[in-house]
């Protein structure tokens, strides 16, 4: 039988050292008994998620751990959004992410989220935009909360657009963040504009809307951004003969990474991204999948979003939940069988910057796999000490399956 593997993916974990914590990360800081038992059990290393000259996000690293290369082929984040959503995008279609974001009056950036605006609320936002601005030019595509997504149609558009993270751009006036075309052509300069207009008849709708009445951080602004067109990844089956994949997440991004990789992309009821996930549902929905799949890839974003608003207690908290309510149930149900388990985040968020760094994350593997190294704990500081080495590429999978 070919070797089988779950990797634990904390979105967001890595962090760096903090003086409340006495010069501890977040991570070494915290009660991780699941994590820890993966180190001690096995190798720890590092792994570089986010290649220079690629932007520093979710999709790219989410990319690299899972070996499709984002170098050679990464589309950008709306159109792997827009599979996980099943929007059909024509040739000349260019998707772009479209955050709902609230803005102070003075122009300011506050929240890339909205306050983590309920979806129920969001959708109701972006049904309206969708019946007061859709034209043969644009649509508007709910998601889930803040993160949804808007289409440009026709050749007249152009996905060569520079652009700046809402994440990465809190307290940060919009105008110090505009869309800036990458060449001289008509389309990009067109796009722009036709964007810009967009926005500013968007922000002026979205003021005096009902859903914002009353909220602290209200979605009064749209952010367009990460545009793309149909992405064309290779099948995980290509990269990995005859290996078959499935994905678990609770948003768009990884799902849809997921499936232009033709990996299986399940579904688990009340999974939100944040906090109040449906934790048992992921556990019970990886170890079904794993009797089925040679690798299962358990994504959680919840430790992403803490780490952005700038929390240290919901993020210490995020990662002890990841471990107690991810971790430690699949590798206790799993105990008896020949499976390989890896963690590590897609990216470090540190909290003194609330925004994404292109530091190696730590990573630790065991089981058939990997031999002892003597690391004792899952950290920032120790991943590196361990005899894993410094890995990158499709290394990860093919140790886990045993391909090399």
């Amino acid at each position: 039988m070919n070797p089988k593997a779950i990797i634990f993916l904390a979105d967001g974990m890595a962090d760096e050292s903090l003086e409340e914590l006495g010069g501890r990360t977040p991570l070494e800081a915290a009660h991780t008994p699941g994590m820890d038992e993966i180190a001690r059990r096995g190798e720890s290393g590092t792994f570089l998620t986010l290649p220079e000259g690629l932007p520093t996000s979710s999709d790219v690293a989410n990319m690299s751990v899972l070996g499709f290369d984002p170098v050679r082929n990464y589309p950008g984040r709306g159109p792997i959004e827009a599979m996980a959503q099943g929007i059909a995008l024509a040739p000349d279609d260019v998707a772009w992410r479209c955050n709902l974001v609230s803005v102070s009056p003075d122009g300011v950036l506050r929240d890339y989220s909205s306050g983590h605006i309920a979806p129920e609320d969001a959708a109701i936002l972006m049904r309206d935009l969708q019946k007061k601005f859709a034209s043969d030019l644009v649509t508007f595509h709910t998601g889930v909360s803040y993160r949804n997504l808007l289409v440009l149609h026709g050749k007249r558009f152009s996905s060569a657009i520079d652009y700046y993270k809402p994440d990465a751009s809190q307290d940060i006036p919009v105008a110090d963040c505009p869309l800036t075309a990458k060449d001289d052509s008509a389309e990009a300069r067109e796009t722009v504009a036709f964007l810009n207009d967009l926005c500013a008849k968007c922000a002026a709708f979205l003021a005096d809307h009902p859903v914002n009445r009353g909220r602290k951080m209200p979605a009064n602004a749209i952010w367009p951004w990460s545009p793309g067109r149909m992405p064309k990844l290779p099948p995980f089956g290509l990269l990995y003969p005859g290996r078959s994949a499935a994905v678990i997440s609770a948003v768009d991004v990884i799902k849809g990474i997921g499936h232009c990789g033709k990996m299986d992309v399940l579904d688990v009821p009340g999974a939100t991204g944040f906090l109040d996930t449906n934790y048992a549902g992921k556990v019970e929905a990886a170890l079904k999948a794993i009797e089925t799949h040679d690798l299962v890839y358990l994504h959680v974003e919840a430790i992403d979003e803490c780490s952005h608003l700038g929390d240290l207690k919901l993020k210490m908290r995020a990662i002890e939940d990841f471990d107690a309510k991810i971790v430690v149930p699949v590798l206790r149900a799993l105990e008896n069988r020949k499976i390989n388990f890896a963690v590590l985040p897609d990216h470090p968020v540190p909290l003194k910057l609330r925004c994404h760094t292109t530091t190696p994350v730590p990573l630790a593997v065991c089981g058939s796999c990997a031999k002892c190294d003597g690391i004792s704990a899952f950290s920032e500081k120790l991943a590196p000490q361990g005899t894993l080495g410094f890995l990158g590429g499709t290394q990860l999978v093919r140790k886990l399956l045993e391909l090399d």
